[in-house]
This record gives C-alpha cells, structure tokens and sequence, in this order.
C-alpha cells in the first residue's frame, strides 16, 4: 500500500525532523517548566525560574527527539526503497534499527536491548494503527449501499426540485 500523503525521500527526512524537533521542544519546555516551578525557592521566583528551566532545557530535548526522528526517516526511507512497498513492515524495521544505532555507543549488549524496545514499541504501535483503520475504514459493500443511499438522495431532490408550487398545493 503506498502513502500518497507522504513526501518523497529527501523531503520527507527534513519534514519528520522538524516535526520531531518541535514536538520535542514542546514538550520539554512544558515538562521543564513546572519542574522549574516546583523547584524554585520562593514563591515570587515560581514563574522565572520556570522559565529559566524551560529554556535552557527544552531544546536540548528537541534536538534529542529530531536526531531520533530523523534516523528513523531514513531507516524508513531506506526500507521503502528496499523492498519496494510502504508499509508497517518498514516503520517496524525502522524503529528496531534506530534503537539499535543510537544505542550503540553503550556496546553490543545495549545497542540490542535498544533495538528490541525500539521494534516492540513500533509494534505496538503499527499494530494499534492497523486494528483502528480495520474498525474505521468501509467495506466494499458498506460503501456500494452508501453509493445507491447517496444515488437514490440525489434522484429525490432532483425529482423534488421539478415539482413546480402549484403541484404542491
């Protein structure tokens, strides 16, 4: 199944890392605030020094978030031109080869541990997106008899609409 919606390879990668970059930045400045807010040592300083914290850490956390964004793109570019089908197969692969390559500074045994959290995480995922769309999208039958419900709705008004007033009386 190809996804149309998507951009193609090169765009596609700038787009999800701005896209994690700034949902990374979000979050950790709104995490980072109340921290600052809880940590602050008088009432009066609540609000500066939730600012203070959120600044100075909310880009360090997109930046965290748009290198795992990014990665993951290109690992999943990199399988959609592999096998030659977009699918969640490649967001599956994806997810376990970023784990494993962000992980691999800590050595073999927590680059494969990052690697398994990463695949079961896009698993669940993937998984959860699949039952919905199941649920959600129609049948071929369920959209033929909303076909002829629409076709007959159209033919009332039509047939409705050359009545003239005084068929009406």
């Amino acid at each position: 199944m190809t996804d149309f919606t998507r951009e193609p390879f090169p765009d596609r990668v700038f787009e999800d890392l701005g896209g994690a970059f700034s949902m990374g930045c979000i979050g950790g400045f709104i995490s980072s605030f109340f921290k600052g807010i809880k940590y602050s040592s008088t009432k009066t300083e609540m609000l500066s020094s939730g600012m203070l914290f959120a600044r100075k850490s909310a880009p360090s956390l997109g930046t965290s978030f748009a290198l795992w964004g990014g990665t993951f793109s290109c690992f999943d570019c990199l399988m959609a031109k592999v096998r030659g089908r977009e699918d969640h197969w490649n967001a599956i692969f994806s997810g376990t080869a970023t784990g494993g390559l962000l992980a691999i500074r800590g050595g073999l045994r927590a680059s494969l541990k990052s690697a398994l959290v990463g695949g079961v995480l896009l698993t669940i995922i993937e998984s959860v997106s699949i039952g919905i769309n199941r649920k959600t999208l129609q049948t071929p039958r369920q959209q033929f008899k909303e076909y002829q419900r629409f076709v007959q709705m159209s033919e009332n008004q039509k047939n409705s609409a050359k009545l003239s007033p005084s068929d009406l009386k």
